[in-house]
């Protein structure tokens, strides 16, 4: 991925800790609504427990970077500019926000914005990462 307020980096690289993708773009009224949200996510003790980035599916590379400017952000944000990950990742619309565990399976898909903050969307989280464990474990050949 290449990166927009940092270096480029792997998908991959987030192997061994869960991932909370967030795909937006800066011409997005809905995405520019819940940046906020995913920032204080990112910073909460909750949020702690996972990383959360950005990808931007925007065509110019500088309207992407007015709008990071604009918002502060923090978290570490990247470019698809092949359309890759937007399509690996299922992004008809945006925003759309991708759940993957430490293995780097997709565990849940979120569209629309929604205050990532929020108690209620940390349960959603929590209860998305803790049912992809247990459907793991009863997988698991024993």
């Amino acid at each position: 991925m290449a990166g927009l307020n940092g270096p480029p980096r792997s998908i991959s690289s987030s192997r061994g800790r869960p991932l909370i993708i967030n795909v937006w773009a800066s011409w997005c009224g809905p995405c520019r609504a819940e940046a906020a949200s995913l920032e204080r996510l990112a910073w909460s003790e909750a949020g702690s427990r996972y990383v959360v980035i950005g990808i931007s599916i925007d065509d110019d590379r500088d309207a992407a970077l007015r709008w990071l400017r604009h918002s502060n952000a923090t978290v570490s944000h990247y470019i698809d500019y092949r359309l890759t990950l937007e399509h690996m990742l299922g992004a008809s619309t945006v925003p759309l926000t991708v759940l993957l565990d430490a293995g780097g399976r997709v565990v849940a898909r979120f569209s629309g914005a929604r205050e990532w903050d929020s108690v209620e969307s940390i349960r959603t989280i929590e209860r998305a990462f803790a049912g992809a464990g247990e459907a793991r474990s009863r997988s698991a050949p024993e």
